[in-house]
């Protein structure tokens, strides 16, 4: 099947700026997610972003796309890449950030393939379990609830469900097995996204700085599926990746 990566990868960050440039064994971080776009398959990879350095080096390995400093979301990003890629309306487009260097390309790949088999879902992405119930109650860690049709009910840095018998007897403890752990890698077809930053910001993803409850407040569907392999750990500092490095070169 056909389908699009498009990696969003900007230089600021409060916390890690520079992230995408970081070096991973001799290479960019962002080349390292280009080439788990191309294990998964993709028949086009773009690099969008809005800064001259990463355009500079992202050149040297990718087709790049300079687009406005403005964007207040990775979606309007890929948004106006569409419209100057001129990409067809039915085209499936994965949003793979450029600091998930690890992500594995399967499921890179899965997202595309279940948003093709979702002809009732605009948009498609993936969770993981939750393991620990420090995680059930971290606000970092976004969970998601699915019905019986893999649709996601609703997005919270809360624990849903509320396990009411339990918590309310013992507060801090959580049956892990209940929770789901998004993972922000979406899948959409073109016309989508040019439908979906047309909204207006929605009160819910505002109140819970989540972009896709945009989506679910406006009727939309999103499919939700657990990934196919484990999704690599988060990179938000420099300390981060030289934890990641250690275990992945020990």
């Amino acid at each position: 099947m056909s389908f699009t990566v498009i990696i969003p990868a900007r230089f600021g960050s409060s916390r890690f700026p520079g992230k995408p440039l970081a070096d991973i064994n001799g290479k960019p971080m962002v080349q390292h997610v280009f080439e788990r776009a191309q294990e998964a398959g993709a028949s086009e990879i773009i690099v969008a972003t809005d800064d001259t350095r990463i355009e500079k080096v992202a050149s040297n390995f990718a087709r790049v796309c300079m687009t406005s400093e403005n964007h207040q979301s990775g979606t309007e990003r890929i948004a106006e890449v569409i419209k100057k890629e001129g990409l067809a309306s039915d085209e499936i487009v994965v949003n793979v950030q450029g600091d998930e260097p690890f992500i594995p390309a399967e499921n890179i790949r899965q997202v595309a393939v279940n948003l093709a088999d979702s002809s009732q879902c605009q948009m498609a992405t993936l969770s993981t379990n939750i393991d620990n119930e420090e995680d059930v109650f971290n606000p970092n860690i976004v969970k998601v609830i699915v019905n019986n049709y893999g649709e996601s009910i609703y997005f919270s840095r809360s624990c849903i469900p509320f396990e009411r018998d339990t918590m309310m007897r013992s507060p801090g403890t959580a049956n892990t097995s209940l929770y789901q752990r998004h993972i922000g890698i979406y899948a959409y077809r073109a016309s989508y996204v040019s439908k979906y930053v047309n909204y207006s910001p929605s009160a819910l993803e505002q109140i819970e700085s989540l972009e896709q409850l945009r989506a679910i407040w406006y009727g939309d569907k999103i499919h939700c599926e657990v990934a196919i392999a484990p999704p690599p750990i988060g990179i938000d500092t420099p300390e981060d990746l030289e934890r990641l490095l250690k275990t992945i070169n020990s």
